[in-house]
Parts: structure tokens; C-alpha cells; sequence
């Protein structure tokens, strides 16, 4: 089959876009996970966190379906949300729509550039649940806020909850960031294990200042990763919940592959704006053999919005070496 895609990230976190509004394609699920894992991988021409497939919707302009590389579906990908948001929202020319996701109906907008030159789009992450039978994780008590799971570590202290994908959340200092005690849990937890039956997302957070923080993930079904938007968008909501940030102020998030901006809303329940670039790489047609596990390039044609990207991480590095 022929497809044509979109390559794009936000803030390092890069995916493939294939918009079946336009084009009509059809996928079965098995051929959605197929195509994850081969077009995904980084030792292919492509290579890619995963795949958004963009859909018609029955009551939304449009639907995301977020494919991770290694073929499992997320029902949540913030990152990816901005490329389908601007992707939605230049196709039907317009400045702020709703997309509909697996968990909810979100609303999208186009926002003032966060750097001159990138393309920049505000997203709404939500429903936020702190029950842990929403993540799942099997403990004995309904929520996990500012605890141990001794299991896992006898220092840290856990927050965990579903954005609504499930993360486990730990604030840090530099010297923890140092170790591989982040890559040791982020395995354990998402291998063979009782607490966490389906795996999840985990962050280590370190606190820059009032108002900015440090977030790295290894993210369920990639690995670690430059950057997860829900990620990012939790632990802005943990901070503000431990006092070391303000509700409805904007919070500059950093990680490595640079920088968004979070505000946390608290009214019945909580909600996250998560604001930042959706920058395009490249627009390719490919053709791809599922059955032989094998594509090929038919054509790749280079956006020139990359190099206004890599100004910004420039600045975030700096931050980054004389903070951490």
C-alpha cells in the first residue's frame, strides 16, 4: 500500500502522522500495530516514538489514535495531540476545534509562538484520577499521594495517577537524577510485575525555581524518551499539589528535548493546559509490504521549521547545565 505522512515532534517527542480524513485509508487494528512497529523503528529510514493515526469523528473534527513503536495503543499522548491539533486545525482553516480521544473530547487552539518561528498549540489534558484502579496499580488503599511503594524504593515518595494514561511520579534531587535508579524502577514496573499489571509512565521531576521544573520520563511501550506531554502535564499538577508551584499560574516545564509550558486548573477535579511546539520534519509518501515487514521512500520532502526548534533547545541546554 501507498501512504503518505507527516513527520513532526513535539518537543523531541516525534511521531508519524497519517490523516485518513483526506486520504480515506483504512487500517485493521492488527495492521495499526504493524505499522507502529515497522515504520517506528529507529533503525528504518523513518523511525519515530509512534504513529497518530488522524480520523474522521462523529462529533468532533477530528479523532487521534496514538500507536506507540512498539505496537500497543496509549489512550493519551499529549505531544501528539498538538501535531493532530495543528494538523485538524490547518485543514479546516480554523484557530481552535476539539479532538476527539480514546478518554474524552479535548479542546485545542492555536496559542502565541512560545519561540519566535514554532509553531505553537495549546492542549487540554484531562481526566485527571488519582484511583488507582484507573492506572491500574494493585496496592491495598484507593489513591497514592506523597507515599513510599517500599517495593520499589525505601527513599522516594510517590504520587500516581491517570492523565488519562497512568504515570508513577517521583520529585528528586540532582543527585538521584545522576543514578540509574529511574531506568532500574521505569523496568521493573513495565516487565513482568504485580503492582503495575499494564505498566506505566515514570517520571523523575526535579524543582528548577518557582515556576519552572525539570521532568524526564521513561514512557510506557517506548522507553525513555526526550519528552511525554501527559508527562509533563502531571507532574506540573504534582508540584502545585506539593506547593512548590501555583494553580492557574504558567509553569515552565524543561526536558531534554525542550521546553512546554503547564497550568493547572482545579475546578471539579483537575485539569492541565499543556502548551507548546508541533513542528513539522518532513512530509513523505511511502510504500509499504505488511506482509514482507518492508517500505520504501517514494518521495520525502524537508520542512525548514526544525532549525527554529533547535534555537530554543540551544537556550533550554543552558538552562539545563547550570540548574541540574
Amino acid at each position: 500500500m501507498q501512504l503518505e505522512l507527516i513527520k513532526g515532534h513535539g518537543s523531541g517527542n516525534d511521531f508519524l502522522l497519517i490523516d485518513e480524513i483526506s486520504h480515506g485509508y483504512s487500517f485493521t487494528e492488527n495492521e495499526r500495530a504493524n505499522l507502529a512497529r515497522l515504520l517506528c523503528n529507529r533503525s528504518t529510514e523513518l523511525g519515530a516514538d509512534g504513529i497518530l493515526f488522524v480520523m474522521n469523528s462523529n462529533h468532533a473534527k477530528g479523532r487521534m489514535r496514538v500507536f506507540n513503536a512498539d505496537g500497543s495503543e496509549a489512550s493519551m499522548c499529549g505531544n501528539g495531540l498538538r501535531l493532530v491539533a495543528r494538523y485538524v486545525c490547518d485543514l479546516f482553516q480554523l484557530k481552535n476545534t476539539v479532538i476527539e480521544t480514546m478518554k474524552a473530547d479535548l479542546m485545542v487552539s492555536k496559542q502565541k509562538e512560545l519561540y519566535p518561528d514554532v509553531e505553537t498549540y495549546q492542549v487540554e489534558i484531562s481526566p485527571v484520577s488519582f484511583d488507582l484502579r484507573d492506572l491500574p496499580l494493585n496496592l491495598k488503599q484507593p489513591e497514592l499521594r506523597n507515599e513510599k511503594i517500599e517495593e520499589l524504593s525505601k527513599e522516594l515518595i510517590f504520587y500516581a495517577l491517570a492523565v488519562p494514561n497512568p504515570h508513577l511520579i517521583a520529585l528528586v534531587d540532582s543527585e538521584v537524577l545522576q543514578t540509574e535508579l529511574q531506568k532500574q524502577i521505569s523496568e521493573k514496573v513495565n516487565g513482568p510485575n504485580h503492582l503495575f499489571p499494564d505498566g506505566v509512565n515514570v517520571s523523575f521531576v526535579k524543582s528548577i525555581s518557582q515556576g519552572n521544573i525539570y521532568v524526564r520520563t521513561f514512557e510506557r511501550g517506548v522507553g525513555f524518551t526526550n519528552a511525554c506531554g501527559t508527562a509533563m502535564s502531571a507532574s506540573s499538577l504534582v508540584t502545585c499539589l506539593q506547593d512548590l508551584n501555583q494553580f492557574k499560574e504558567t509553569i515552565n516545564v524543561y526536558n531534554n528535548g525542550g521546553k512546554v509550558q503547564c497550568v493547572v486548573h482545579e475546578k471539579n477535579g483537575y485539569s492541565i493546559d499543556l502548551i507548546g511546539n508541533a513542528t513539522y520534519l518532513y512530509k513523505a509518501v511511502i510504500d509499504v509490504n505488511l506482509q514482507n515487514e518492508s517500505f520504501s521512500i517514494y518521495s520525502k520532502k524537508d520542512f525548514s521549521e526544525q532549525q527554529a526548534y533547535e534555537k530554543l533547545q540551544a537556550e533550554v541546554q543552558k538552562v539545563l547545565q547550570s540548574k541540574l
